[in-house]
Protein backbone atom coordinates (compact mmCIF):
# COMPACT_ATOMS: atom_id res chain seq x y z
CA UNK A 1 0.00 0.00 0.00
CA UNK A 2 1.16 3.67 -0.56
CA UNK A 3 0.08 6.78 -0.09
CA UNK A 4 1.82 10.11 -1.49
CA UNK A 5 1.62 13.53 -0.11
CA UNK A 6 2.07 16.00 -2.37
CA UNK A 7 2.20 19.61 -2.82
CA UNK A 8 0.40 18.98 -5.67
CA UNK A 9 -2.39 16.74 -4.41
CA UNK A 10 -2.42 13.05 -2.63
CA UNK A 11 -2.11 9.76 -4.63
CA UNK A 12 -2.22 6.79 -2.85
CA UNK A 13 -3.65 3.08 -3.55
CA UNK A 14 -6.65 1.86 -2.44
CA UNK A 15 -7.57 -0.45 0.93
CA UNK A 16 -4.88 -0.67 4.13
CA UNK A 17 -4.56 1.18 7.27
CA UNK A 18 -4.92 4.84 6.92
CA UNK A 19 -1.98 6.96 6.29
CA UNK A 20 -0.42 3.81 4.41
CA UNK A 21 -3.00 3.74 1.76
CA UNK A 22 -5.48 6.23 0.20
CA UNK A 23 -8.33 5.05 2.83
CA UNK A 24 -11.55 6.47 3.55
CA UNK A 25 -10.07 8.50 6.59
CA UNK A 26 -7.12 10.06 4.37
CA UNK A 27 -9.69 11.22 1.71
CA UNK A 28 -11.48 13.14 4.63
CA UNK A 29 -8.37 14.38 6.01
CA UNK A 30 -6.72 16.09 2.44
CA UNK A 31 -10.31 17.06 1.35
CA UNK A 32 -11.30 18.81 5.14
CA UNK A 33 -7.87 20.75 4.61
CA UNK A 34 -7.88 21.59 1.36
CA UNK A 35 -11.70 22.96 1.94
CA UNK A 36 -10.07 24.89 4.74
CA UNK A 37 -7.65 26.12 2.75
CA UNK A 38 -10.57 27.14 0.23
CA UNK A 39 -12.72 29.15 2.55
CA UNK A 40 -9.53 31.20 3.85
CA UNK A 41 -8.29 31.85 0.68
CA UNK A 42 -11.76 32.74 -1.11
CA UNK A 43 -14.52 33.62 2.05
CA UNK A 44 -16.81 34.76 -0.78
CA UNK A 45 -16.81 31.96 -2.81
CA UNK A 46 -18.66 28.79 -1.61
CA UNK A 47 -18.22 26.52 -4.42
CA UNK A 48 -15.94 23.85 -5.14
CA UNK A 49 -16.18 21.94 -8.40
CA UNK A 50 -15.10 18.15 -8.37
CA UNK A 51 -14.90 15.48 -11.24
CA UNK A 52 -13.58 11.93 -11.77
CA UNK A 53 -12.31 9.33 -13.86
CA UNK A 54 -13.69 6.12 -14.54
CA UNK A 55 -11.32 4.29 -12.41
CA UNK A 56 -13.28 1.76 -9.75
CA UNK A 57 -12.57 3.25 -6.65
CA UNK A 58 -14.20 6.67 -8.23
CA UNK A 59 -17.49 6.85 -7.04
CA UNK A 60 -17.12 5.91 -3.69
CA UNK A 61 -13.78 8.58 -3.07
CA UNK A 62 -16.47 11.11 -4.51
CA UNK A 63 -19.21 10.45 -1.86
CA UNK A 64 -16.69 11.34 0.39
CA UNK A 65 -14.93 14.17 -0.92
CA UNK A 66 -18.53 15.87 -1.24
CA UNK A 67 -20.03 15.01 1.62
CA UNK A 68 -16.82 16.17 3.34
CA UNK A 69 -16.75 19.75 1.70
CA UNK A 70 -20.44 20.01 2.43
CA UNK A 71 -19.74 19.20 6.57
CA UNK A 72 -17.33 22.91 5.64
CA UNK A 73 -20.61 24.60 4.52
CA UNK A 74 -18.99 25.03 0.96
CA UNK A 75 -21.38 24.01 -2.26
CA UNK A 76 -20.32 20.80 -4.52
CA UNK A 77 -21.28 20.96 -8.21
CA UNK A 78 -20.53 17.30 -9.17
CA UNK A 79 -19.29 17.09 -12.93
CA UNK A 80 -19.20 12.86 -12.69
CA UNK A 81 -17.51 11.09 -15.04
CA UNK A 82 -15.32 13.77 -16.82
CA UNK A 83 -11.71 14.85 -17.68
CA UNK A 84 -9.72 16.62 -16.04
CA UNK A 85 -9.31 19.65 -18.25
CA UNK A 86 -12.94 19.50 -18.16
CA UNK A 87 -13.36 20.54 -14.63
CA UNK A 88 -10.95 23.06 -14.94
CA UNK A 89 -12.58 24.91 -17.28
CA UNK A 90 -15.45 24.39 -14.66
CA UNK A 91 -14.06 26.16 -12.19
CA UNK A 92 -14.00 29.02 -13.71
CA UNK A 93 -16.85 28.74 -15.41
CA UNK A 94 -19.20 28.53 -12.30
CA UNK A 95 -17.13 31.31 -10.44
CA UNK A 96 -15.95 28.64 -8.18
CA UNK A 97 -13.13 29.05 -4.97
CA UNK A 98 -11.36 25.47 -6.63
CA UNK A 99 -11.91 22.32 -7.95
CA UNK A 100 -10.98 18.82 -6.84
CA UNK A 101 -10.21 16.23 -9.67
CA UNK A 102 -10.36 12.56 -8.32
CA UNK A 103 -8.02 10.98 -10.62
CA UNK A 104 -4.72 8.97 -10.51
CA UNK A 105 -3.82 10.14 -13.98
CA UNK A 106 -1.96 7.31 -15.82
CA UNK A 107 -1.14 5.15 -12.57
CA UNK A 108 -2.74 1.80 -12.55
CA UNK A 109 -6.23 0.56 -11.52
CA UNK A 110 -5.39 -0.23 -7.49
CA UNK A 111 -4.56 4.27 -7.61
CA UNK A 112 -6.51 7.48 -7.14
CA UNK A 113 -5.78 10.46 -6.13
CA UNK A 114 -7.25 14.25 -5.26
CA UNK A 115 -5.54 16.68 -7.52
CA UNK A 116 -6.22 20.30 -6.36
CA UNK A 117 -7.25 23.54 -8.31
CA UNK A 118 -7.42 26.92 -7.38
CA UNK A 119 -10.11 29.53 -8.32
CA UNK A 120 -8.75 29.85 -11.66
CA UNK A 121 -8.56 26.24 -12.73
CA UNK A 122 -5.28 25.60 -12.26
CA UNK A 123 -3.00 23.32 -9.78
CA UNK A 124 -1.89 24.90 -6.99
CA UNK A 125 1.04 26.66 -6.53
CA UNK A 126 4.36 24.27 -4.36
CA UNK A 127 3.75 26.60 -1.59
CA UNK A 128 -0.75 26.69 -1.62
CA UNK A 129 0.04 22.60 -1.47
CA UNK A 130 2.49 23.12 1.68
CA UNK A 131 -0.24 25.25 3.62
CA UNK A 132 -2.80 22.73 2.97
CA UNK A 133 -0.69 19.60 4.33
CA UNK A 134 0.31 21.84 7.18
CA UNK A 135 -3.41 22.27 8.16
CA UNK A 136 -3.86 18.19 7.01
CA UNK A 137 -1.03 17.37 9.85
CA UNK A 138 -2.75 20.15 12.28
CA UNK A 139 -6.13 18.98 11.60
CA UNK A 140 -7.52 22.41 11.88
CA UNK A 141 -10.97 21.86 10.44
CA UNK A 142 -13.45 23.69 11.46
CA UNK A 143 -16.87 22.36 10.30
CA UNK A 144 -20.63 23.97 9.90
CA UNK A 145 -23.36 23.24 11.93
CA UNK A 146 -26.04 21.49 10.45
CA UNK A 147 -27.99 24.85 9.25
CA UNK A 148 -25.00 25.57 7.35
CA UNK A 149 -23.87 22.31 5.76
CA UNK A 150 -23.20 22.94 2.18
CA UNK A 151 -25.66 22.12 -0.86
CA UNK A 152 -25.04 19.48 -3.38
CA UNK A 153 -25.73 18.81 -7.17
CA UNK A 154 -24.52 17.46 -10.06
CA UNK A 155 -24.23 19.07 -13.59
CA UNK A 156 -23.08 16.81 -16.54
CA UNK A 157 -23.57 19.82 -19.36
CA UNK A 158 -20.20 21.06 -18.56
CA UNK A 159 -18.22 17.94 -21.13
CA UNK A 160 -20.89 19.62 -23.91
CA UNK A 161 -19.36 22.85 -22.87
CA UNK A 162 -16.08 21.96 -23.04
CA UNK A 163 -16.78 20.86 -26.91
CA UNK A 164 -17.92 23.92 -27.36
CA UNK A 165 -15.70 26.03 -26.47
CA UNK A 166 -12.69 24.60 -28.40
CA UNK A 167 -14.97 24.49 -31.71
CA UNK A 168 -15.24 28.23 -31.08
CA UNK A 169 -11.34 28.47 -31.48
CA UNK A 170 -10.25 30.15 -34.46
CA UNK A 171 -7.65 27.44 -35.43
CA UNK A 172 -10.22 24.68 -35.10
CA UNK A 173 -11.43 24.41 -38.62
CA UNK A 174 -14.13 21.97 -38.54
CA UNK A 175 -15.01 21.81 -41.88
CA UNK A 176 -11.39 21.15 -42.69
CA UNK A 177 -11.60 18.17 -40.59
CA UNK A 178 -14.60 17.07 -42.19
CA UNK A 179 -13.63 17.18 -45.44
CA UNK A 180 -10.67 14.68 -44.91
CA UNK A 181 -13.16 12.31 -44.46
CA UNK A 182 -10.84 10.78 -41.57
CA UNK A 183 -10.65 7.15 -39.95
CA UNK A 184 -9.98 6.78 -36.79
CA UNK A 185 -9.57 4.62 -33.80
CA UNK A 186 -9.51 5.98 -30.29
CA UNK A 187 -8.29 3.96 -27.55
CA UNK A 188 -9.79 5.48 -24.35
CA UNK A 189 -8.38 2.31 -21.55
CA UNK A 190 -11.91 1.79 -20.57
CA UNK A 191 -12.24 5.63 -18.80
CA UNK A 192 -14.27 8.99 -19.38
CA UNK A 193 -11.79 9.57 -22.87
CA UNK A 194 -14.40 6.73 -24.04
CA UNK A 195 -17.33 9.44 -23.19
CA UNK A 196 -15.44 12.41 -24.19
CA UNK A 197 -13.15 11.58 -27.25
CA UNK A 198 -16.46 10.09 -29.70
CA UNK A 199 -18.56 13.47 -28.71
CA UNK A 200 -15.42 15.57 -29.63
CA UNK A 201 -14.89 13.41 -32.85
CA UNK A 202 -18.51 13.82 -33.79
CA UNK A 203 -18.70 17.30 -33.19
CA UNK A 204 -15.93 17.76 -35.41
CA UNK A 205 -17.60 16.17 -38.39
CA UNK A 206 -16.19 12.44 -38.13
CA UNK A 207 -18.33 10.11 -39.14
CA UNK A 208 -16.13 6.85 -39.41
CA UNK A 209 -14.95 6.15 -35.24
CA UNK A 210 -13.62 3.02 -34.19
CA UNK A 211 -13.74 2.61 -30.62
CA UNK A 212 -11.54 0.44 -28.85
CA UNK A 213 -11.76 0.30 -24.65
CA UNK A 214 -14.34 3.18 -24.40
CA UNK A 215 -16.58 1.79 -22.40
CA UNK A 216 -15.91 3.78 -19.11
CA UNK A 217 -15.69 0.39 -16.89
CA UNK A 218 -12.55 1.45 -15.09
CA UNK A 219 -11.34 -2.05 -15.78
CA UNK A 220 -8.23 -0.55 -17.39
CA UNK A 221 -7.92 -3.14 -20.44
CA UNK A 222 -4.35 -2.19 -20.96
CA UNK A 223 -1.49 -0.36 -18.40
CA UNK A 224 -3.06 3.17 -18.82
CA UNK A 225 0.18 5.09 -19.29
CA UNK A 226 -0.29 5.83 -23.16
CA UNK A 227 2.72 4.33 -23.99
CA UNK A 228 3.83 2.28 -26.88
CA UNK A 229 4.60 -0.85 -25.24
CA UNK A 230 1.18 -0.66 -23.43
CA UNK A 231 -1.00 0.15 -27.22
CA UNK A 232 -0.60 -3.18 -28.75
CA UNK A 233 -4.44 -3.21 -29.53
CA UNK A 234 -4.49 -0.31 -31.50
CA UNK A 235 -1.36 -0.69 -33.23
CA UNK A 236 -2.19 -3.99 -34.36
CA UNK A 237 -5.42 -2.47 -35.29
CA UNK A 238 -4.09 0.21 -37.29
CA UNK A 239 -1.30 -1.76 -38.84
CA UNK A 240 -4.76 -3.57 -40.88
CA UNK A 241 -4.77 -0.73 -42.57
CA UNK A 242 -8.10 0.59 -42.46
CA UNK A 243 -7.91 4.03 -40.58
CA UNK A 244 -5.96 7.32 -41.11
CA UNK A 245 -5.08 7.79 -37.23
CA UNK A 246 -4.84 5.99 -33.84
CA UNK A 247 -5.75 8.86 -30.72
CA UNK A 248 -5.20 7.50 -27.31
CA UNK A 249 -5.79 9.15 -24.11
CA UNK A 250 -4.95 8.51 -20.59
CA UNK A 251 -7.81 7.77 -17.76
CA UNK A 252 -8.28 11.47 -17.16
CA UNK A 253 -7.90 12.62 -20.75
CA UNK A 254 -5.06 15.46 -20.15
CA UNK A 255 -2.46 13.39 -22.16
CA UNK A 256 -2.49 12.75 -26.24
CA UNK A 257 -0.84 9.99 -27.87
CA UNK A 258 -0.49 9.23 -31.67
CA UNK A 259 -0.69 6.04 -33.92
CA UNK A 260 0.06 6.44 -37.73
CA UNK A 261 -1.98 5.38 -40.28
CA UNK A 262 0.85 1.93 -40.56
CA UNK A 263 0.75 1.81 -36.87
CA UNK A 264 3.97 3.21 -36.40
CA UNK A 265 3.75 5.89 -33.02
CA UNK A 266 3.49 9.11 -33.64
CA UNK A 267 5.38 9.83 -30.92
CA UNK A 268 4.49 11.17 -27.51
CA UNK A 269 7.35 14.09 -27.73
CA UNK A 270 6.16 14.82 -30.77
CA UNK A 271 2.32 15.21 -30.47
CA UNK A 272 3.06 18.98 -29.02
CA UNK A 273 5.66 19.63 -31.73
CA UNK A 274 2.70 18.96 -34.35
CA UNK A 275 0.30 21.28 -32.69
CA UNK A 276 3.07 23.83 -31.85
CA UNK A 277 4.05 23.36 -35.47
CA UNK A 278 0.45 24.52 -36.93
CA UNK A 279 -0.21 26.89 -34.25
CA UNK A 280 3.31 28.95 -34.95
CA UNK A 281 2.50 28.58 -38.27
CA UNK A 282 -0.73 30.10 -38.05
CA UNK A 283 0.43 32.95 -36.55
CA UNK A 284 3.20 33.26 -39.27
CA UNK A 285 1.03 33.18 -42.19
CA UNK A 286 -1.18 36.19 -41.44
CA UNK A 287 1.23 38.21 -39.97
CA UNK A 288 1.17 38.27 -36.14
CA UNK A 289 4.56 38.62 -34.19
CA UNK A 290 6.18 35.19 -33.77
CA UNK A 291 4.97 33.05 -31.15
CA UNK A 292 6.90 31.50 -27.79
CA UNK A 293 6.83 28.00 -26.35
CA UNK A 294 7.52 26.36 -23.26
CA UNK A 295 8.04 22.85 -22.08
CA UNK A 296 9.55 21.02 -19.61
CA UNK A 297 13.47 20.42 -19.33
CA UNK A 298 12.74 16.98 -19.92
CA UNK A 299 11.39 17.52 -23.55
CA UNK A 300 12.71 16.97 -26.82
CA UNK A 301 15.06 19.90 -28.08
CA UNK A 302 12.43 19.30 -31.26
CA UNK A 303 9.69 22.05 -30.07
CA UNK A 304 12.89 24.65 -29.56
CA UNK A 305 13.65 24.04 -33.44
CA UNK A 306 10.34 24.54 -34.44
CA UNK A 307 9.46 27.68 -32.84
CA UNK A 308 12.98 29.01 -33.70
CA UNK A 309 11.79 28.31 -37.51
CA UNK A 310 8.90 30.65 -37.15
CA UNK A 311 11.30 33.38 -35.36
CA UNK A 312 10.00 31.99 -31.87
CA UNK A 313 11.41 31.46 -28.54
CA UNK A 314 11.55 28.32 -26.49
CA UNK A 315 12.05 28.23 -23.06
CA UNK A 316 12.59 25.20 -20.89
CA UNK A 317 10.48 25.31 -17.23
CA UNK A 318 11.15 22.85 -14.50
CA UNK A 319 9.53 19.77 -14.72
CA UNK A 320 5.37 20.03 -13.61
CA UNK A 321 2.70 21.30 -14.93
CA UNK A 322 2.19 24.22 -12.31
CA UNK A 323 6.00 25.17 -13.61
CA UNK A 324 5.72 25.12 -17.63
CA UNK A 325 2.32 27.14 -16.81
CA UNK A 326 4.19 30.20 -14.87
CA UNK A 327 6.67 30.22 -17.43
CA UNK A 328 3.97 30.32 -20.10
CA UNK A 329 2.28 32.89 -18.41
CA UNK A 330 6.03 35.01 -17.71
CA UNK A 331 6.94 34.67 -21.52
CA UNK A 332 3.41 35.21 -23.05
CA UNK A 333 3.68 31.99 -24.49
CA UNK A 334 1.08 30.65 -27.36
CA UNK A 335 1.79 27.14 -26.61
CA UNK A 336 2.91 24.95 -24.22
CA UNK A 337 3.08 21.61 -22.66
CA UNK A 338 4.89 18.55 -21.93
CA UNK A 339 6.62 15.63 -23.83
CA UNK A 340 4.54 13.36 -22.34
CA UNK A 341 1.77 14.40 -24.74
CA UNK A 342 0.28 16.94 -22.32
CA UNK A 343 -0.76 20.08 -24.75
CA UNK A 344 -1.68 23.10 -22.99
CA UNK A 345 -2.90 26.12 -25.34
CA UNK A 346 -3.85 29.03 -23.28
CA UNK A 347 -6.69 30.55 -26.01
CA UNK A 348 -8.61 28.25 -24.37
CA UNK A 349 -6.96 27.26 -21.36
CA UNK A 350 -4.08 27.03 -19.12
CA UNK A 351 -3.90 23.32 -18.44
CA UNK A 352 -3.02 20.12 -20.52
CA UNK A 353 -5.77 18.96 -22.71
CA UNK A 354 -6.51 16.00 -24.63
CA UNK A 355 -9.00 17.19 -26.54
CA UNK A 356 -8.06 20.73 -27.69
CA UNK A 357 -4.74 18.70 -28.42
CA UNK A 358 -6.90 16.47 -30.80
CA UNK A 359 -8.75 19.26 -32.63
CA UNK A 360 -5.86 21.03 -32.96
CA UNK A 361 -3.79 18.47 -34.96
CA UNK A 362 -6.59 17.05 -36.56
CA UNK A 363 -6.67 20.52 -38.40
CA UNK A 364 -3.18 20.48 -38.95
CA UNK A 365 -3.43 17.20 -40.50
CA UNK A 366 -6.49 17.81 -42.61
CA UNK A 367 -4.91 20.82 -43.99
CA UNK A 368 -1.58 19.42 -44.26
CA UNK A 369 -2.81 16.79 -47.03
CA UNK A 370 -0.32 14.63 -45.86
CA UNK A 371 -0.57 11.19 -43.63
CA UNK A 372 0.23 11.00 -40.23
CA UNK A 373 3.28 8.82 -40.58
CA UNK A 374 4.41 11.96 -43.95
CA UNK A 375 3.35 14.46 -41.45
CA UNK A 376 6.01 13.11 -38.45
CA UNK A 377 8.49 12.82 -41.20
CA UNK A 378 8.84 16.90 -41.60
CA UNK A 379 9.95 17.39 -38.25
CA UNK A 380 13.60 16.81 -37.15
CA UNK A 381 14.26 13.33 -35.60
CA UNK A 382 15.30 13.10 -31.51
CA UNK A 383 15.01 9.86 -29.22
CA UNK A 384 15.29 10.10 -25.58
CA UNK A 385 16.41 7.45 -23.65
CA UNK A 386 14.75 7.24 -20.29
CA UNK A 387 15.97 5.50 -17.34
CA UNK A 388 16.82 5.95 -13.64
CA UNK A 389 19.32 4.34 -10.21
CA UNK A 390 18.04 3.08 -7.47
CA UNK A 391 20.30 4.70 -4.50
CA UNK A 392 19.59 3.05 -0.90
CA UNK A 393 18.06 5.31 1.34
CA UNK A 394 21.35 6.79 3.49
CA UNK A 395 22.64 7.94 0.50
CA UNK A 396 23.03 11.78 -0.07
CA UNK A 397 20.90 12.19 -3.34
CA UNK A 398 21.86 16.14 -3.16
CA UNK A 399 25.20 15.54 -2.88
CA UNK A 400 25.59 12.92 -5.39
CA UNK A 401 23.78 15.57 -7.79
CA UNK A 402 26.29 18.14 -6.97
CA UNK A 403 29.20 16.09 -7.81
CA UNK A 404 28.37 15.02 -11.04
CA UNK A 405 27.78 18.76 -11.44
CA UNK A 406 31.04 19.29 -10.83
CA UNK A 407 32.36 16.66 -12.71
CA UNK A 408 30.55 18.64 -16.01
CA UNK A 409 31.79 21.97 -15.01
CA UNK A 410 33.07 22.70 -18.12
CA UNK A 411 29.69 21.82 -19.86
CA UNK A 412 26.16 24.41 -19.83
CA UNK A 413 24.46 23.10 -17.17
CA UNK A 414 21.02 23.94 -15.65
CA UNK A 415 20.17 23.94 -12.20
CA UNK A 416 16.48 25.20 -11.63
CA UNK A 417 15.00 21.39 -11.79
CA UNK A 418 18.12 19.00 -10.94
CA UNK A 419 20.86 18.87 -13.05
CA UNK A 420 20.04 19.70 -17.12
CA UNK A 421 23.44 18.89 -19.02
CA UNK A 422 24.08 20.28 -22.57
CA UNK A 423 26.46 18.75 -24.78
CA UNK A 424 27.24 19.40 -28.49
CA UNK A 425 23.58 18.54 -30.04
CA UNK A 426 22.55 16.22 -26.79
CA UNK A 427 21.62 16.71 -22.92
CA UNK A 428 21.14 14.45 -20.13
CA UNK A 429 19.04 15.35 -17.10
CA UNK A 430 19.18 14.36 -13.59
CA UNK A 431 16.32 15.07 -10.96
CA UNK A 432 15.86 13.22 -7.75
CA UNK A 433 12.46 11.96 -6.80
CA UNK A 434 10.59 13.05 -4.32
CA UNK A 435 9.36 10.17 -2.65
CA UNK A 436 11.57 7.76 -2.86
CA UNK A 437 15.81 7.72 -3.33
CA UNK A 438 15.70 7.68 -6.81
CA UNK A 439 17.54 9.58 -9.50
CA UNK A 440 15.73 9.73 -13.23
CA UNK A 441 18.02 9.76 -15.74
CA UNK A 442 16.55 11.39 -19.28
CA UNK A 443 19.03 11.91 -22.78
CA UNK A 444 18.56 13.34 -26.07
CA UNK A 445 20.04 12.04 -29.10
CA UNK A 446 19.64 12.33 -32.85
CA UNK A 447 20.44 8.74 -32.36
CA UNK A 448 18.75 6.28 -30.09
CA UNK A 449 22.44 4.50 -29.85
CA UNK A 450 24.27 7.81 -28.90
CA UNK A 451 21.13 9.03 -26.31
CA UNK A 452 21.05 5.33 -24.72
CA UNK A 453 25.17 5.30 -24.29
CA UNK A 454 25.03 9.22 -22.33
CA UNK A 455 22.51 7.83 -20.46
CA UNK A 456 24.86 4.77 -19.34
CA UNK A 457 27.66 7.03 -18.98
CA UNK A 458 25.95 8.94 -16.55
CA UNK A 459 24.88 5.85 -14.32
CA UNK A 460 28.67 4.93 -14.34
CA UNK A 461 29.35 8.22 -13.05
CA UNK A 462 26.97 8.26 -10.05
CA UNK A 463 28.24 4.64 -9.28
CA UNK A 464 31.44 6.17 -9.02
CA UNK A 465 30.66 9.27 -6.78
CA UNK A 466 28.65 6.55 -4.80
CA UNK A 467 31.30 4.13 -4.41
CA UNK A 468 34.13 7.36 -3.52
CA UNK A 469 32.07 7.77 -0.71
CA UNK A 470 31.97 4.37 0.78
Amino acid sequence: MALIKSISGIRGTIGGRSGNGLTPPDVVKYTAAFGQWLRQQNPDRQTVVIGRDGRLSGEMVSKLVAATLQSLGLNVIDLGLSTTPTVELAVTGEGAAGGIILTASHNPIQWNALKLLNETGEFISAQDGADVLAIAEAESFDFVEVRKLGQYRTDATWLQKHIDLILDLPLVDRDAIAGRNFRLVVDAVNSTGGIAVPLLLEALGVEKISKLHCEPTGDFAHNPEPLPENLRDIIKEMQKGNADLGIVVDPDVDRLALICEDGSPFGEEYTLVAVADYVLKHRSAIGELPGNSVSNMSSTVALRDVTQRYGGQHFASAVGEVNVVEMMKANQAVIGGEGNGGIIYPDLHHGRDALVGIALFLTHLAKSGRSASMLRRTYPNYYISKNKIELTADIDVDAVLGRIQTKYARNPINTIDGVKIEFDKEWVHLRKSNTEPIIRIYSESDTLATADYLARKIIDDIREVISENR
